[in-house]
C-alpha cells in the first residue's frame, strides 16, 4: 500500500475524555534503542528526534511515554521535551506511573500510593510541563488498586492530572476504580497472536463505558520488548500480500479493527517503520480477513 501521503486522521478519532486524538498514535519505548528498557543499545539521539518530529508531522496527536522508558544513555521523556516542546496546541501525551527503575536501570520495588505523587512530578519535570495529560496508573500485581488509584484521584483533583487510566489491570480492576473517579482509558497488552479471553472482555467494557482501550506490543506480539515480532502466521502473511502491506501494518490494522474505542500506540526508531505504520490507519480489512485472522488467533490458544 503506498504511506507517502497518509496521515493519522485516516485512522479516525476517539475521545480520551475530552481530549480528541486520531486512532493511531505513537509509543515512545522504542525511541530509547535497539530494544526496551537496559536490553539492546541506545539510539542515536538526533534520529529519535527526527522520529517523533516527524510522527506529529504525519498527524499523530497521541504521544504514549513513561520516566521509566530510559536506556544508559537515552530517556524517553527527554527526547519528548527536546523534540516537540514548545509542545503543539491538541498533542495529547499520556505517561504512566507505579514502576520504578533506578538509575542503573534496575527495576525496584513498584510505588506505594503515597510515593505516586513523587512520581508524577518527576514525569512533569522531565517533560516540562505543569499538568499531565493523562496518567496510567500501571498496576504491579496488587490485588487491589483502590488505594493507589485513589491517591492518584486526589492528583488529578489538585490539578497535576486531567485524565485517569490504568494499565495491566483485570476486568474487575476497571470496576474498582470506576467506583472512585472516572476512567478515559485502559492500556492491556493486547496482540493478533496472543489470545486473552480476559482482555477480550476488558475490550468489550470499555466499549459499553465509551472508555478508550489502548493495546500495548499489538506490533511486538509474543516478542515484547524485544521489539516487533518476525513469526507471523500464514493468516496475516496472505492479508499482507493482498493488500500490497507489511505483516507490521496488518498486526496495526487489526487491533484497530477490534473497536471503534480501540487506539494503536505502534512505537519505532525507525523513520521508515513510523510512515508504515502511520499508513496503517488507512488499512481496511474485509470480513472474510477478519474472520481469517480471527479464526488464527483462536487456534494459537
Amino acid at each position: 500500500m503506498t504511506t507517502e501521503t497518509i496521515t493519522a486522521d485516516a485512522s479516525g478519532t476517539f475521545g480520551l475524555g475530552d481530549l480528541p486524538v486520531h486512532r493511531i498514535g505513537f509509543g515512545t519505548m522504542r525511541l530509547t534503542g535497539s530494544a526496551a528498557f537496559h536490553h539492546g543499545t541506545p539510539s542515536d539521539r538526533q534520529r529519535s528526534l527526527a522520529v517523533l518530529r516527524k510522527a506529529v508531522e504525519l498527524g499523530v496527536n497521541h504521544i504514549d511515554t513513561a520516566a521509566f522508558y530510559f536506556s544508559s544513555l537515552r530517556s524517553a521523556n527527554e527526547l519528548v521535551n527536546t523534540g516537540l516542546s514548545p509542545y503543539p496546541d491538541g498533542l495529547v501525551i499520556a505517561t504512566k506511573v507505579g514502576p520504578y527503575r533506578d538509575h542503573h536501570g534496575a527495576w525496584g520495588t513498584s510505588a506505594r500510593p503515597d510515593e505516586l505523587r513523587g512520581h508524577v512530578e518527576e514525569n512533569l519535570r522531565q517533560l516540562g510541563r505543569d499538568h499531565l495529560d493523562l496518567v496510567y496508573l500501571r498496576r504491579m500485581r496488587q490485588d487491589s488498586i483502590a488505594e493507589h488509584f485513589g491517591a492518584l484521584a486526589e492528583l488529578r483533583t489538585a490539578g497535576l492530572i486531567r485524565h485517569l487510566g490504568i494499565s495491566a489491570v483485570e476486568p474487575r480492576h476497571l470496576t474498582e476504580a470506576l467506583r472512585i473517579a472516572p476512567v478515559v482509558s485502559v492500556q492491556n497488552r493486547y496482540a493478533l497472536d496472543r489470545p486473552d479471553p480476559a482482555g477480550d472482555e476488558l475490550l468489550r467494557l470499555c466499549g459499553e463505558h465509551g472508555i478508550a482501550f489502548v493495546p500495548f506490543y499489538a506490533v511486538a506480539g509474543e516478542a515484547g520488548e524485544s521489539g516487533a515480532t518476525a513469526a507471523h502466521d500464514d493468516a496475516v502473511l496472505s492479508v499482507a500480500r493482498a493488500h500490497g502491506a507489511t505483516p507490521a501494518q496488518v498486526r496495526i490494522a487489526w487491533t484497530l479493527h477490534q473497536g471503534p474505542h480501540v487506539l494503536a500506540i505502534p512505537g519505532t526508531g525507525n523513520p521508515d517503520h513510523l510512515t508504515e505504520n502511520v499508513a496503517a490507519g488507512a488499512l481496511r480489512l474485509t470480513t472474510a480477513e477478519l474472520t481469517r485472522l480471527d479464526r488464527a488467533r483462536t487456534q494459537t490458544a
